[in-house]
């Protein structure tokens, strides 16, 4: 007996490996997906500018690390005791300017190497809405709680928004034609847009990616996983939600992660998976007794698997 419909996932053409190079950037819930490669210790980078919502913002981002357009003082702005950037979230902010531009600049170098570099990139693709600049006309990645009336909302078209994906992925294939390109739309619900305006921004953006993803050269290097998809038909119950009833959580999270890594890492990397999960479980792991020789026999031998690890794969740390 079946209690709820399963999504159809295509297995992955270009799957994931601990040979990857991963470059994840998007929503709150690309950070998820990228704790889960975090945990299995694959090689990824994740939001080097924080989380980004709206696909023009993601565009911007990496049009300036591709064309190493860097940072001067004319992209900044003093507020509230601090330096900011429209184009990059508030985690980044800083009160000493100099110091600002600097760590601005050290990461669009860095993100430079970073997507040069990768076998994969996934989008997480948060919403439609955005919010433009009054001053510079300009779509704003996060507004640093400047008083709203200096930004005007709008809603992206199916069409604005399939051309920036284009865009992106016109200008990551500059420096990298080899890189595959993973699309998702975050389940996270945007409900302080308004019920009907959450689910308009994100038929938007799925209408655009499927538009993007079903008009490919043959080569298909794009792909599309249904995160959203998921959340809405499988785990269609506020129980698969946290307490704010927006973000999916824990056990949402690990429902997804688990079609992911089935659909998209290489089933070759699974047994490296377990074993890493099994450090990462030790590591965690407190005994009522640090002292006793049991303890010690354990922490000997979870050092003797850590080692054997890194000795296969260098770049692993814990």
């Amino acid at each position: 007996m079946q209690f709820f419909t399963t999504v159809p996932i295509a297995i992955s053409t270009s799957p994931i490996s601990y040979q990857s190079r991963i470059v994840s950037l998007g929503s709150c819930f690309a950070e998820n997906i990228a704790d889960k490669l975090h945990f299995y210790q694959f090689q990824n980078t994740v939001n080097p500018f924080g989380i980004i919502f709206n696909p023009i913002s993601i565009e911007k981002i990496i049009r300036r690390a591709i064309h190493k357009d860097f940072f001067s003082e004319k992209d900044i702005f003093f507020h509230n005791e601090s330096w900011h950037s429209f184009e990059v979230h508030s985690a980044l902010s800083h009160p000493e300017k100099d110091f600002f531009l600097k760590k601005l600049n050290i990461r669009v170098r860095d993100f430079f190497h970073d997507i040069s570099t990768a076998t994969h990139l996934t989008l997480t693709l948060g919403t439609s809405w955005v919010y433009k600049s009054n001053a510079s006309r300009e779509i704003v990645a996060n507004c640093h709680k400047v008083p709203q009336k200096e930004f005007s909302k709008q809603l992206l078209s199916v069409a604005e928004i399939n051309q920036s994906l284009i865009n992106i992925v016109n200008l990551v294939r500059e420096i990298n034609s080899d890189c595959h390109f993973i699309f998702t739309i975050s389940p996270v619900r945007h409900i302080k847009d308004g019920f009907v305006e959450n689910q308009i921004s994100k038929s938007n953006l799925i209408s655009a990616v499927y538009n993007l993803v079903q008009n490919q050269l043959p080569e298909s290097t794009l792909s599309y996983f249904p995160s959203y998809e998921i959340m809405m038909d499988e785990l269609r119950d506020y129980r698969f939600y946290s307490e704010d009833l927006l973000h999916p959580n824990t056990t949402a999270i690990d429902y997804i992660w688990s079609k992911f890594s089935a659909t998209t890492v290489e089933k070759t990397s699974y047994s490296t998976m377990n074993d890493v999960e099994t450090i990462q479980k030790g590591l965690q792991h407190r005994s009522f007794n640090a002292a006793s020789i049991s303890h010690q026999k354990f922490l000997k031998n979870l050092d003797e698997k850590i080692e054997k690890m890194q000795s296969k794969h260098p770049f692993m740390k814990f």
